[in-house]
């Protein structure tokens, strides 16, 4: 029996491990770097052990320091979690060779399953449907082609190439971008499937010779080939729901399958089901069909890893239906380009539980507020499931949480996955892999540009509300009152300027805004669209308007300069610009700043180079993913103060591209 657990991860998947043993009463022990030395999962553990460093490869990928960590907390177990050595069957062979339990599958079946060429190979003799596949790009017969890792997921190093000549700087990319996350650059080409939909069945073994599927989940809505919506029980017709199952089982039973696993699928438009890969681990989706089971995966994975029978013999019949959203730190509209920072609030409302299996709205999260976003990991920083008994109850209550959570000091993509949610062909279950490129109307912020004035104004009048309950004298005056109270206050964000005036009594008297986009102020008067607006209340934290004869109540929260704002129709992120801005660098023309902390891996151009807008100049590496720096315009580079190699911050100088002179 485990007594003492050893989590091989971090994040959310270690909270989620935690959370199970503690109800099982196993003692744990946590691994982290030295990032995640303040981390939630860190505090959470029984015992903590630290491995030296920062990026995956110094700590989370060691063999050799887990294994130290294990015997030093005196573990008898380790669990993987996904991701990093979860499928690596090194690992699984190294705890065990060490005398301690393994939870997961065999070294065996997670070699076999891990090779995903051999693993081809062996499931279509075992009956199950396969693509074409490559692994020598010149024998690529037919596009468009789909450039995959060998020795991992997550949509990393995957490359959709539609012609020949993008096939090798596709593949070069891929290699390099899975040597990053997974240590093992191997790709292989495999022919993709326009419009297909990405399907994947929760299998479960154990060491008595069972194998059985839990259930379809369908997790099509996907991006940079990472899955962002899953749900259960996909919504399929009886037949295919029944091939996925017989052919997932087959899966398992061909390698004596022991543990959780998902075999994964591409169901085509015209029926046909094909094998993608298994994975050898728990998935990330897993509490979709835990929500729709009622099983907790986890302690199965721990009862069979103990040599216990499964408690299930075949596939449960669905009860109600489960949707879940990862909430990563990105900006959608910037090419989903990663974010850091520190969160500073991560509220979410109406969470009925964290973590377990219990139904309603559930939040595995791997952060809390003031964690910090960094640049070593993946860019998710929790999953938020919603179970209802039908699949559109489900999604409105998943898209209400999340429009309603407050989500301060880090971008994220909140907006775009209550877009997709609320979207007519979410509805309607019409989702593909593609979904996302055909429906550019999800990028959009939930708040429509006309209502960010409203946000503003709401900034504004909290904080002068803070301002005079935080003054030493006179704190009972009205907020911006002054002896000539025809003058407006202004305050100054960003992207906009809002002036007010308040009567005598503190109510609105009259406001305006301008602002690149906005050019109307007060001193030009309010043009016909202008809301009538009346001020309720306001509070350093909470201003009420009335907004043509409507209240509309508006959270605001403060960190130095940010301002939040969440308002009934959505949130706007702030900066307060001061009265007298300090100096500043003046950089050249044309310069091209980093947008995030990254190592460069590649410069394309040199010196004195003619480019066209949109040529790649650099590839920036961060958050295992590569990302291309692109001329914004027709120019000459004038300058590279950066090399391969090379580390650079957010805000620093990575070229310069001198436009070119329109010749007219």
């Amino acid at each position: 029996m485990i007594t003492r657990l050893l989590v091989a991860n971090r994040g959310e998947i270690a909270r989620r491990i935690l959370a199970t043993c503690r109800a099982l009463g196993v003692d744990t022990v946590a691994v982290h770097s030295d990032a995640d030395a303040d981390a939630p999962f860190v505090a959470e553990a029984d015992q903590a052990v630290r491995l030296p460093g920062n990026t995956p490869a110094e700590t989370y990928l060691r063999i050799d320091l887990i294994l130290d960590a294990a015997r030093r907390a005196g573990a008898d177990a380790v669990h993987p979690g996904y991701g990093f050595l979860a499928e690596n069957a090194e690992f699984a062979a190294a705890v065990t060779d060490a005398g301690l339990t393994w939870v997961g599958p065999s070294a065996k079946a997670i070699a076999a399953m891990g090779d995903k060429m051999a693993a081809k190979a062996m499931l279509a003799d075992a009956g199950v449907p396969m693509l074409p596949t490559w692994t020598d790009p010149d024998q690529v017969t037919a596009f468009p082609v789909l450039v995959k890792a060998s020795a991992g997921g997550g949509g990393r190093g995957m490359r959709i190439v539609r012609d020949a000549a993008g096939l090798a700087e596709a593949v070069a990319g891929a290699r390099r971008e899975a040597a990053a996350a997974f240590g093992d650059g191997t790709v292989f080409i495999e022919r993709y499937v326009e419009r297909g939909r990405h399907v994947e069945v929760q299998i479960f073994g154990d060491t008595h010779g069972t194998v059985v599927a839990l259930g379809v989940r369908d997790c099509s809505i996907q991006r940079r080939h990472q899955k962002i919506v899953e749900e259960a029980p996909g919504v399929l017709p009886d037949d295919v729901r029944e091939r996925l199952h017989s052919a997932a089982v087959a899966a398992g039973r061909a390698v004596d399958y022991v543990g959780a696993g998902t075999v994964e699928f591409l169901l085509a438009p015209d029926g046909q089901v094909h094998f993608l890969e298994m994975n050898t681990r728990l998935q990330v989706e897993h509490p979709v069909t835990e929500l729709t089971t009622g099983l907790d995966l986890v302690r199965l994975q721990l009862l069979v890893a103990e040599g216990e029978p499964l408690p299930v013999t075949g596939t449960p019949a669905p009860d109600g239906h489960a949707i879940e959203v990862r909430l990563c730190a990105e900006e959608p509209a910037q090419g989903f380009r990663p974010a850091t920072g520190t969160l500073h609030r991560f509220a979410i409302p109406g969470v009925d539980a964290e973590f377990g299996p219990s139904r309603g709205l559930r939040l595995d999260s791997g952060v809390v507020d003031g964690s910090t976003v960094g640049v070593h990991y993946d860019s998710m920083l929790a999953k938020l499931i919603a179970w209802a008994p039908t699949r559109a109850e489900a999604a409105r209550a998943l898209a209400g949480a999340l429009a309603r959570a407050e989500l301060h000091g880090v971008a994220t993509n909140r907006d775009l996955l209550v877009r997709v949610l609320r979207s007519g062909e979410f509805a309607a279950a019409d989702v593909d892999t593609g979904f996302l490129d055909r429906h550019p109307e999800v990028f959009a912020p939930l708040l429509p540009a006309d209502q960010l004035p409203l946000a503003a104004l709401a900034a504004a009048l909290a904080g002068a509300a803070a301002r005079r309950a935080a003054a030493p004298v006179l704190a009972g005056l009205p907020s911006g009152w002054r002896n000539v109270p025809a003058v407006p206050q202004v305050t100054r964000f960003t992207d906009i300027e809002i002036h007010y005036r308040l009567t005598r009594t503190g109510a609105l008297a009259e406001w305006g805004r301008r602002g690149p986009r906005l050019t109307d102020s007060v001193e030009a008067g309010a043009p016909p669209n202008t809301p009538t607006v009346e001020l309720v209340s306001a509070a350093p934290d909470r201003v009420v308007l009335d907004v043509d004869g409507v209240r509309r109540a508006f959270r605001v929260h403060r960190v130095g300069s940010d301002v939040f704002v969440d308002g009934p129709d959505g949130a706007a992120s702030l900066t307060e610009l001061p009265r007298l801005p300090p100096p500043t660098v003046e950089l050249a023309a044309g310069s091209l700043l980093a947008p995030l902390p990254g190592a460069v891996t590649r410069v394309h151009v040199e010196v004195g180079q003619r480019v066209a807008a949109g040529d790649l100049l650099l590839t920036l590496e961060a958050m295992k993913l590569e990302h291309p720096v692109l001329a914004p315009a027709d120019g000459v580079v004038a300058a590279l103060p950066v090399a391969p190699g090379g580390q650079v911050e957010t805000g620093a100088v990575l070229a310069v591209v001198d436009p070119e002179e329109d010749p007219q």
